[in-house]
Order: structure tokens, then C-alpha cells, then sequence
């Protein structure tokens, strides 16, 4: 079983337009709502390729109540926290002309120290019998930098394996629990370093290769960056890998990291070699791409996108 932590979790409204007016009035052609955040993302695609899966959380007020009631429907076991306070909503509009999204997402809620302590209970039961964990998200409000490596600590010493996907001080502070991989974007990668991975014509490869070195000598055993339309870049114990999606793949990007973070805990689980584990992850994300909303994908797709990622080592210097 694969245990997915979503300190911050949504409701996903989704809203699909044809040609956005950002100064006029605009009527969707169709508008969808469910269970998201990024963690939750995670969640339901590990669902959807056939994984055992449970969440973890915080949920508070009606919209908590709305997000495990879509969580379910989906057959994804969970056990929330009950907060006081109301579980946040994200609003993404999606042109279906332009082929491209904007993602507003609003602040979590404040969780109390007396509501972490009893989601830490909870997540400390639930480790038992996990096969790994996945940390995916922002912090919300009320949490220390250092929840990610206080919680990846303890399923270290439980003995099960953790896939960390945050940014910030979260993302620096997680990776020195020593998690099994750690999977930043590359603004989050730059933004952790303080300086440029990037060139005119997009990522440096070069810079890339030496900053994921750079964060795994911090403690995780292998850090994978996404790089959007470039694919990945991956710093392991088998060596350095690029796996690269087939071209063209037009859509909706939002969720597609979560897609990738989702691949890369099921081929951790399935005990996958690199070379694959990092093969499926991209199309996963690509397939995720092509979906109208973040969090799903098409199995046709996935399969198209499995066949057209290359995925090679790389010597580095």
C-alpha cells in the first residue's frame, strides 16, 4: 500500500473556456469540480493505475466534507484530520483555444498544534504495512518548515520509503531525511539554490545536472527535477538518467508533476529499474497533459506516451 500525505488539500473547480477574455465576461463550455491539491493528485492517479493507495490529511467545514465524499466515490480509502477551519478551494481555467491554463489557488487553512498532533497519530498507525509514502504539497498555515523531515524521519525509521514533492525551505529541510527521492520542478530547484538553471532556449542541462548532485549530497537517494515540455532529469544510486516525453503533447499541464510523482512511488513499489521507473513516470505526466482536468489521465494515452519516451543515461563530468 502506498500512504499519500495531503497536509493541504482542495477542491479542484476546473473551468474550460474557448478563447479566455481576462478583461471581458467569459462562459465555460464545461465546468468540473473534485477532489485535488497536489497530494490528492497523487493519490488518485496511483488509484487509477491499479495501486493500493490510502490518504492522509487535514479536512475541515463543507469543503472538506466535499473533497472525502468525491475521495470516496473514487473508491480512494482516507482518514482526515478534522480541522476547525474550512479546507481550501483551487480554480483553474483551462483555454481550450490557446492550449493553455491558469491556476489560482487559494491559502490553506491554520491547523492548530492540537490538530497536528493527532494527524501524527494517525500517520504514524497508518505507516504500518505502508510499502512507501509520498509528501506532496505546500505547508499550510500553522506548520513548521520542518514537518516534511519530521514525518519523513519517521517513516525512515519505520522502514518505508518516502517520495518528497514540495518547494522552499519544506523542500530543503525534507531532503536532509534522507527520503528516497526527492522530485522538485525546476523553479522550485532554482529557487532553492538561488540561481538560474536556464538558458534562452530552456533548461541548461549542464546547470541541471549539477544542481540535482548538489541536493542529493544533501541526504536523499536520488533527486529527479521535472523540466515541463523537456521531460526530467535524474540523479541516482544507478546513475544519471534523461528521459524525454514524445513531442507535441498538448493541454492542461496542471497536475502533471503529481502524475510524475505518482509514477515514480509505483515504480519504487513494483521495484522497478531506473530506466523504467523513470520511463512510465514521463508518460504518466504526458498523458496527464492531455487530460481536461489535473489528477486524471487517459490509460490510452499513457500507453501512446509509454511507447514514445526515450530515456537515456548521461555521463557527467
Amino acid at each position: 500500500m502506498i500512504l499519500v500525505v495531503a497536509l493541504n488539500p482542495a477542491l479542484d473547480v476546473t473551468h474550460h473556456v474557448p478563447g479566455v477574455d481576462w478583461t471581458g465576461v467569459n462562459r465555460p463550455t464545461a465546468v468540473r469540480a473534485q477532489a485535488g491539491g497536489k497530494g490528492l493528485n497523487v493519490a488518485r492517479i496511483l488509484r487509477a493505475v491499479g495501486a493500493d493507495v490510502q490518504v492522509v490529511g487535514f479536512a475541515g467545514g463543507a469543503t472538506g466534507d466535499k473533497v472525502k465524499s468525491a475521495l470516496g466515490n473514487l473508491g480512494v480509502p482516507s482518514a482526515f484530520t478534522r480541522i476547525s477551519r474550512d479546507t481550501r478551494m483551487t480554480f483553474a481555467v483551462v483555454d481550450t483555444v490557446r492550449s493553455d491554463a491558469a491556476l489560482f489557488n487559494e491559502p490553506g487553512p491554520f491547523i492548530g498544534q492540537d490538530e497536528y498532533a493527532e494527524f501524527r497519530s494517525t500517520y504514524e498507525a497508518a505507516l504500518t504495512g505502508s510499502q512507501a509514502v509520498v509528501l506532496s504539497g505546500s505547508l499550510p498555515p500553522g506548520l513548521s518548515p520542518g514537518t516534511y523531515a519530521e514525518l519523513g524521519a519517521m517513516a525512515e525509521s519505520a522502514g518505508v520509503p518516502a517520495v518528497l514533492d514540495t518547494h522552499g525551505e519544506a523542500l530543503f529541510l525534507g531532503a536532509a531525511a534522507r527520503p528516497a527521492i526527492v522530485k522538485p520542478n525546476l523553479a522550485e530547484l532554482e529557487e532553492l539554490l538561488g540561481r538560474s538553471l536556464s538558458t534562452e532556449r530552456g533548461a541548461d542541462k549542464d546547470a541541471v545536472a549539477v544542481a540535482a548532485r548538489e541536493l542529493r549530497s544533501a541526504g536523499p537517494h536520488a533527486v529527479v527535477v521535472t523540466l515541463g515540455a523537456d521531460g526530467l532529469w535524474a540523479a541516482t544510486d544507478d546513475g544519471t538518467w534523461q528521459a524525454v516525453p514524445p513531442a507535441d503533447v498538448r493541454g492542461n499541464p496542471t497536475g502533471a508533476g503529481d502524475a510524475v510523482a505518482a509514477g515514480l512511488a509505483h515504480g519504487l513499489v513494483l521495484g522497478r529499474p531506473w530506466e523504467e521507473r523513470l520511463r512510465h513516470a514521463v508518460a504518466l505526466g504526458a498523458a496527464s497533459v492531455s487530460a481536461p482536468v489535473a489528477g486524471e489521465f487517459s490509460h490510452a494515452h499513457y500507453a501512446e506516451s509509454l511507447a514514445g519516451v526515450k530515456v537515456n543515461r548521461c555521463e557527467v563530468s
